[in-house]
Formats: C-alpha cells, sequence, structure tokens
C-alpha cells in the first residue's frame, strides 16, 4: 500500500517544534502502547537530543500488559524515564507530575541554589497524530482546553498550560516524518488511525489487519466474529467475518467493505481486547 501521509504544514510544525526546544526543559512524548515503535517519530530524537525524556505509553487499557511492561523495560534501558497512562479514563495520570519531579529534580535543585524556586519548568509535549495527545494534557492540567478528537490532524497551533507548582506544559501540533522505512509501519499505524482513512483502501488495510490478529490474536477473530482457527489469507478471513455477521449485498455476495470499517473501528476501540502489534 502506498501512503502518502506528510500534508505541508507538517514541514513548519517541525520547523516551530525544532524553535520551542530551545527554551524547553523536559521532552515528554506520548506514543500509542500498541504500537510503540511505530508511532515514535525517529525525529524527536534528533530535535530533542541532550533533552530529558519522559515516554507516556497511553493507550495502555488497550495493549497488552505484559507488553506494556517489556516496553516500558526497553525504554528505560535506552535511558528514558517511562509512564502507562490511559487519557480516556485516566488512570496512570496522577503520577505524572512526580514523575516529571524526578528526572528533574537536579535542576529543580540548581534552580533553588540559585535563588529561582519560583521558576517554571516547561514541558513540551510531543507525539504523532491521533495517539491522544490532547487527551493526555486535558488530563493532567484538570479541564478541556486542549482540542481532542478521534481523528489525526486536529491539533494545529501550540498552547501552553500552567501545572502543578511550578510547571507549564508546551502542547504541539502531531507530527508525522516524510518518509516511511517500512510497510509494516505505515500499516500499524493506519490500524490505529494516525493517518486519515480516506487516503487508503479500507478494504486491503482491514485484511492486513486481518491477518496480523490470525497470528497474534486469533482467539479474538473467534469470539467476536466466529472466525476458529482463523485459517485463510486477510481478504478470505474479511470475507468470512462478514458473512458470520449476516453483512450481505443484495444477490448474496459479502459486503466487506461494511466489515472492514466496523473491524477497523472495534480494533480502535479496543472491543477486540487487548492487543499490543510491535513487542521489542
Amino acid at each position: 500500500m502506498n501512503i502518502q501521509w506528510y500534508p505541508g504544514h507538517m514541514a513548519k510544525t517541525r520547523r516551530i517544534i525544532a524553535e520551542d526546544l530551545r527554551m524547553t526543559d523536559l521532552v515528554c512524548e506520548i506514543v500509542d502502547a500498541r504500537i510503540p515503535l511505530s508511532s515514535r517519530n525517529p525525529d524527536i530524537d534528533a530535535l530533542a537530543a541532550g533533552k530529558p525524556r519522559l515516554i507516556v505509553l497511553n493507550r495502555a487499557d488497550q495493549s497488552d500488559p505484559d507488553a506494556n511492561r517489556r516496553w516500558a523495560a526497553c525504554f528505560k534501558a535506552q535511558g528514558f524515564s517511562v509512564l502507562s497512562a490511559d487519557s480516556k479514563h485516566g488512570a496512570g495520570i496522577g503520577r505524572f507530575l512526580p514523575e516529571v519531579r524526578s528526572v528533574m529534580a537536579e535542576k529543580l535543585k540548581r534552580f533553588q541554589e540559585k535563588g529561582q524556586a519560583g521558576r517554571k519548568i516547561k514541558i513540551m509535549v510531543v507525539g504523532i497524530p491521533n495517539v491522544g495527545k490532547s487527551s493526555f494534557i486535558n488530563r493532567v492540567i484538570k479541564r478541556k482546553s486542549a482540542k481532542a478528537e478521534d481523528r489525526p490532524g486536529v491539533t494545529r497551533g501550540k498552547q501552553w498550560f500552567s501545572i502543578g507548582d511550578g510547571f507549564e506544559l508546551l502542547d504541539t501540533p502531531g507530527i508525522l516524518w516524510p518518509k516511511l522505512g517500512d510497510e509494516a509501519t505505515g500499516m500499524h499505524l493506519a490500524f490505529t488511525g494516525a493517518v486519515r482513512d480516506e487516503i487508503m483502501d479500507l478494504e486491503t488495510l482491514a485484511a492486513h489487519l486481518m491477518e496480523e490478529l490470525a497470528a497474534i490474536k486469533p482467539e479474538a477473530l473467534l469470539s467476536r466474529y466466529k472466525i476458529e482457527g482463523a485459517a485463510g489469507d486477510g481478504p478470505g478471513l474479511l470475507a468470512l467475518a462478514a458473512k458470520n455477521r449476516g453483512f450481505l449485498l443484495p444477490g448474496g455476495n459479502v459486503d466487506t467493505e461494511r466489515m472492514a470499517r466496523i473491524l477497523l473501528d472495534e480494533f480502535r476501540s479496543g472491543a477486540l481486547g487487548r492487543i499490543t502489534l510491535e513487542l521489542p
């Protein structure tokens, strides 16, 4: 699948983030816990080089618990601080400021020694589109100020928010990167809705998702779509799911387009269970 996904405004966003990083003390990167590798923008490592980093495994309620632990250990081994969170329901959000204080302990101490105890720690929140960045910020600031919707590309401008005693958050637009390293990354981003559905063939996408689920979570296909054994290729599995759901077109053909939309919606909402598509 040829996924064209780098709108012109993202190049401008990258420049703005690079400029704002000069006044930032800590970079908080939000990733999707179901695809922790694919949902990390490789540009962030270059842009934020030398800055303290906190990775938030968001949507941890929808990903496999054991996989969450493995990814947390993996990122910590790379020198990052890690927080698992569920921005939709608020789980893990209460640990955000304590984690920030821990990461910034030395800098806070220096502020105090220099008589700058009132100086604020500035935290830049970054992430690709549709990883729940605005929802996370709304939970942290305890009010609905950052615009959040379940589709990519909603946050357009930067926004500053005061939180706690001596901390400020900078929300930034979701930023992708110009060129994919491999097709699997593009697929995973499309599965989770990080790129707009309108730019790809949904039936082909859903067929690829069926193949992945058959390999790593066949019990989800059995319980949700009555597909036993999960044998067959992606298009065949998609057609079987449509047949089992009773999605028929005039003439008796199965409505795989309808099934494709439902499969993607149910995966994204967590209706298929706690699934992680990537492991360290």
